[in-house]
């Protein structure tokens, strides 16, 4: 079933970001262009680089108003040992969200019951808590923060112009596409 459309679940969380722990809920992220980032674990292979890919582009989506959430089964705690270690992992500004009970994983439907952990999942999340855009990976296939930030750019455009899509590789400022019900006929 797709997601799309479909509002996020209520949830509280323990979050670490800025070297401190603290709770996230809901109520936190309505308001605001979101980005739910599932990732498999934290002492992994692939998760440092997507990771540092989206740390890298943060500023960007910051900018665009909207604030990241990296979301892993592993706990707060183990969120900030890997961030104390890990060079890559150190540069991360934005929110890392614990979900050891999968509350997340499973609203999101990303949760992989026989392993514990979260797919790769990328998810644009409007103001009112919906969901816009997703996209869900095989755990052994990094994902581009660039890509994700396009499509944020693109979700935020036709929220605000309603009648006009957004075509492949749209970037801001380039040419929509307006559909009209002449255009359906000769398609």
């Amino acid at each position: 079933m797709s997601m799309i459309h479909r509002e996020i679940g209520d949830f509280s969380v323990m979050a670490f970001c800025g070297g401190k722990f603290r709770t996230v809920k809901k109520e936190d992220v309505l308001g605001k262009w979101s980005v739910f980032f599932f990732y498999p674990a934290d002492f992994t292979f692939v998760c440092p680089t997507e990771l540092e890919d989206l740390a890298d582009k943060y500023a960007d989506f910051q900018q665009a108003g909207c604030e990241i959430y990296a979301v892993s089964t592993d706990t707060h705690f183990v969120h900030k040992a890997w961030h104390d270690v890990s060079e890559r992992i150190c540069k991360i500004q934005y929110v890392m969200l614990a979900d050891p009970t999968h509350v997340l994983a499973k609203d999101f439907d990303v949760y992989i019951e026989s392993d514990g952990l979260a797919e790769r999942g990328s998810f644009i999340v409007n103001p009112e808590g919906q969901v816009v855009a997703y996209e869900v990976s095989a755990g052994n296939v990094g994902r581009n923060a660039e890509e994700l930030f396009r499509k944020l750019q693109a979700c935020q455009f036709v929220a605000e112009h309603g009648e006009e899509v957004c075509p492949a590789k749209w970037r801001p400022g380039e040419k929509t596409l307006r559909p009209s019900l002449d255009l359906v006929g000769q398609l």
